[in-house]
């Protein structure tokens, strides 16, 4: 700004020389400067306030912005990082039915750990914890707090909300939490010997990995923990619904036949799925037991009975003697057979356990579950082709199953492969497989004569399949099964509507020690459904089973398994979507009236 001078010279001299104060002019410059001064001050105060006004506009409609953007989007639970800290491995991907249903899925939870040199009342912090966590020892973990030189100690892997409150509320600051990602199994003990487990590895304070132990977690570990699959649930083949209902009548009928234990296989015939599989007794995969150190395998409830137990399972093999004999020509449904007996081989002997006459039918030894009769066929069959039809059968060799447990269940056979062994391997005996072996050799009966590999995942589409005997073998040795259920063995196992067929088979245990059990069995009943035309295999086993009826102690599977399967198959149908058919009535059952 240019100054004036407040008294110029010129002007002074002019106004003297008229006879004028020259005062006059020094205060009008001083008054006009003043007026500058206000007025470039006045503008330099409203460019400020100009500019700030500007700003704050700016500022308000950013976060304004912000706060619609916010609004109108999907929240997500921030995350922290800290330099030098592992992290939490990404989410396991979940496991879920043939429906989408959530069969393992994550939880996130906290972990507790203590820091004795921080604790304040060690004594008072362990009684208080043992208040809260009833397995946990007041003295040991005093013992553990107090101990010179301690700096940490692992109290619990996972806390529910509830109980991190009441560690919170105790108030000692040597308590720690640390952050947690949980395998849940929802479902408690349903399919718990399908899921398996899952338990903690690579675990710090404020990380750990979580690592299948055992089952479809176990044996698919690599691909649930890659977190490039981490949004892709593994989709399974069972069916939750039908898996419920399975296991709960399966456990019914455990505790009603005084069972040891139980097993069941539900397979679809035309794809190899396992729509449900079952194993009792059971354990919840959310406090998985620990292994067993000592005693017999199964006397533990990990043990897969559907799958890691093999057994002999008796007549139900029947139905394989039949389906050589009938595929290679060697006899037909109508072929007589000469049961006398007993068959007598060295200190051996094989009987009957009912008296059938001196000769029958091929369709009557398997109706009527003929030993002598079978042996007499497989004696005709020899040793050789025996043993590679049940190889072609799968028999031979571990199911393919994708659970780990399978890869331990290998069929055990006689080392010499004799006459004898002939004989009895062809109704049952000296030779033990599995359930999931027997449910894949019905299931190529049921479905025209294609074995298929049986499987626990999710299959878009049937396979081909291997082809082990002919339509025409399968379709009558269906119709045969269906006569054991109509005339036979397994009468109670009849369901109105559902036409089942199937074999029982009822053999005596293996002693550890050789020999068997003269009281102890294990009832199987192999079953197919509708007969007529076939969509699954049910394969159901009670172990030392034992029921009074009619004053007798009955440990058949005609008394035992047969019922359960039965209530099985009438219970899981209608889950299938299987309609009752209406089957025909014969003209004699018709009655003619008069009005």
């Amino acid at each position: 700004m240019t100054r004036t001078p407040l008294r110029p010279l010129a002007r002074i001299l002019d106004a003297r020389a008229r006879g004028e104060n020259p005062d006059v002019i020094e205060r009008e410059n001083i008054r006009r400067r003043h007026e500058e001064m206000r007025d470039h001050s006045r503008a330099r105060a409203e460019t400020r306030l100009l500019v700030m006004g500007l700003a704050f506009f700016c500022a308000f409609s950013v976060i304004g912005l912000r706060m619609g953007v916010m609004a109108g989007s999907e929240g997500e639970e921030p995350r922290t990082a800290r330099a030098g800290v592992a992290q939490i491995v990404p989410t396991r991907a979940e496991i879920v039915d043939r429906r989408g249903r959530i069969l393992a899925t994550n939880m996130e939870t906290s972990a507790l750990y203590a820091h004795p040199h921080q604790m304040i009342e060690p004594e008072r912090a362990a009684e208080e914890l043992a208040k809260i966590f009833p397995e946990l020892d007041a003295e040991t973990l005093t013992r553990r707090f107090t101990t010179p030189g301690s700096k940490f100690y692992w109290i619990r892997r996972t806390l529910s909300p509830e109980q991190r409150q009441q560690v919170h509320d105790i108030g000692e600051p040597g308590l720690h939490f640390g952050p947690r990602e949980m395998r849940l199994y929802p479902n408690g003990p349903i399919a718990a010997h399908i899921l398996g487990g899952s338990t903690f590895d690579n675990e710090g304070t404020r990380w750990a990995e979580i690592k299948g132990s055992a089952g479809l977690e176990h044996a698919f570990d690599e691909r649930l923990r890659d977190p490039a699959k981490a949004g892709q649930p593994l989709r399974l083949s069972l069916d939750l619904t039908v898996q419920a209902a399975l296991e709960q009548v399966l456990a019914g009928g455990m505790s009603l036949m005084k069972a040891k234990g139980a097993a069941a296989v539900l397979m679809d015939v035309d794809s190899g799925e396992v729509v449900a599989m079952a194993s009792l007794p059971d354990f919840d995969p959310n406090d998985r037991p620990h292994n067993p150190t000592s005693g017999h395998p199964d006397d533990s409830p990990l043990f897969n009975r559907a799958v890691q137990g093999v057994y002999e399972l008796g007549s139900v093999f029947k139905a394989f003697t039949i389906a050589q004999v009938l595929e290679e020509g060697i006899a037909t449904p109508d072929t007589v057979i000469d049961i006398r007996g007993p068959i007598r081989w060295g200190r051996f002997s094989i009987s009957d356990d009912h008296y059938l006459g001196t000769e029958t039918d091929v369709r009557e030894i398997l109706v009527e579950s003929s030993n002598i009769g079978t042996a007499r066929l497989a004696q005709k069959i020899g040793p050789e082709r025996q043993q590679e039809f049940l190889r072609r059968l799968g028999m031979m060799e571990t199911v393919p199953l994708e659970i780990a447990e399978a890869s331990s269940a290998d069929p055990r056979t006689q080392s010499n492969w004799s006459e004898l062994t002939t004989m009895t391997v062809s109704y049952g005996h000296g030779m033990s497989v599995s359930l999931a072996h027997v449910a894949a050799a019905y299931a190529a009966i049921a479905n025209g004569g294609r074995l298929l590999k049986p499987t626990l995942l999710r299959r878009d589409t049937p396979p081909e399949g291997t082809r082990v005997m002919s339509e025409g073998t399968s379709a009558t040795l269906r119709q045969m099964l269906r006569e054991v259920v109509t005339e036979g063995t397994a009468s109670f196992g009849d369901v109105e509507g559902y036409e089942v067929g199937g074999k029982t088979g009822t053999a005596n245990k293996l002693r550890p020690s050789g020999g068997y059990y003269e009281d102890k069995t294990i009832a199987t009943f192999a079953s197919i459904f509708p007969a007529s035309d076939p969509r699954y295999t049910l394969i159901l086993m009670l172990d030392e089973p034992e029921t009074h009826i009619y004053g007798m102690d009955r440990r058949t599977a005609g008394w035992t398994a047969v019922p359960v399967a039965a209530e099985v198959i009438r219970r899981i149908a209608p889950l299938l979507g299987l309609r009752p058919a209406v089957e025909p009535v014969s003209a004699a059952d018709i009655t003619l009236t008069s009005n």
